[in-house]
């Protein structure tokens, strides 16, 4: 019988010089370069992208400091002199402006979270329940369509459909009815602009839970089926419990941008409704920055506008975590 020896590494002799057996640290130490020297080629792989992230998404954010100064653009951050919280007095004063952009945002938001959000799981839902992948397929191409086009291309649909000289108005025009004021009109903005948002977005927001749903184990439905549970049945107690947890995380990233509403689809169709009813944070940013040179006014509300997005999100995430969903991040 031959005997190899084998020369130990040098977290088996630091832990042979403690007498009082195994060392956790050295070991948890041990692992650590283990696995460091197992995946180093995916890590040096994954640079280029961390690069990328941290140049395009981190750095700029060294740019906030322009909320504490008045900026100029022709004399740079460093130079532009140091003015304190003054940017933000539009928000602790109540600037009528801000207040106007802000209330807007708030309800525009609430009502996209009441009528868009269940949308998708309501479509996603009916396209689980097709027995026909044909048909499902196609129904789901054309429900992805619209999120392809451009909101410039959307808004001037919806123009050319309802507005003073589109299909509908012109059709009742022919049947010598009255004509519907929907384009142009500060009291059906709202409603203009979250038709707008279903419209283009609830078929593509279906695939989360479209996934989501394909991971339920089929042996509960046979289950519930065998007890006597009705389709209706089968959905609140196997279905919805299935996709809570994507549900909750869809709500809180969902939450996080609770201030800031589709910039591009609000702007082009400012002029005809007037900024009262259409002004949002998120245009008003736009006004007081590029177009009125105010950056660090601008900066200020955009700064506040990101500390309350991430203070919601940690708060819906705690929430989940009370109704014991994992949410964003676990505890």
């Amino acid at each position: 019988m031959v005997i190899v020896k084998t020369r130990p590494s040098a977290g088996q002799r630091e832990q042979m010089t403690h007498s009082g057996g195994p060392n956790p640290s050295v070991e948890r130490r041990v692992r650590r370069r283990g696995r460091w020297r197992r995946d180093r080629l995916l890590l040096l792989l994954g640079l280029p992208g961390l690069a990328v992230v941290l140049l395009f998404n981190y750095v700029p954010l060294l740019g906030n400091i322009i909320a504490f100064k008045d900026y100029v653009p022709y004399v740079g951050i460093l130079e532009s002199p140091w003015v304190g919280w003054e940017n933000f007095q539009v928000i602790f004063n109540g600037d009528p402006e801000f207040l106007t952009a802000l209330s807007n945002t708030l309800i525009i938001s609430l009502v996209q979270i009441a009528f868009v959000f269940p949308v998708p799981i309501a479509l996603a839902l009916l396209l689980n329940s097709l027995v026909s992948e044909r048909i499902k397929r196609v129904v789901q191409s054309v429900l992805y369509l619209p999120h392809f086009m451009s909101w410039v291309v959307v808004v001037a649909i919806f123009q050319h459909m309802l507005g003073n000289a589109g299909l509908l108005n012109s059709w009742l025009r022919s049947q010598e009815l009255i004509t519907l004021p929907i384009i142009g009109n500060p009291d059906l903005f709202i409603g203009l602009i979250t038709s707008q948002v279903i419209w283009k977005d609830a078929g593509w927001g279906t695939i989360i839970f479209l996934a989501a749903l394909s991971n339920i184990d089929v042996q509960l439905y046979e289950a519930a089926a065998v007890d006597g549970a009705s389709r209706l049945r089968q959905l609140w107690h196997v279905t919805l419990p299935g996709i809570r947890s994507v549900i909750f995380l869809m709500l809180i990233l969902k939450l996080g941008d609770v201030l800031t509403v589709g910039f591009e689809q609000i702007l082009l169709q400012q002029g005809p409704v007037g900024l009262h009813a259409s002004e949002v944070l998120d245009t008003y940013v736009y006004r007081n920055g590029v177009l009125s040179g105010d950056w660090g006014v601008a900066a200020a509300v955009g700064l506040v506008k990101g500390l309350v997005g991430v203070m919601l999100v940690l708060g819906a995430n705690r929430l989940a975590h009370v109704f014991g969903e994992r949410g964003v991040y676990s505890r």
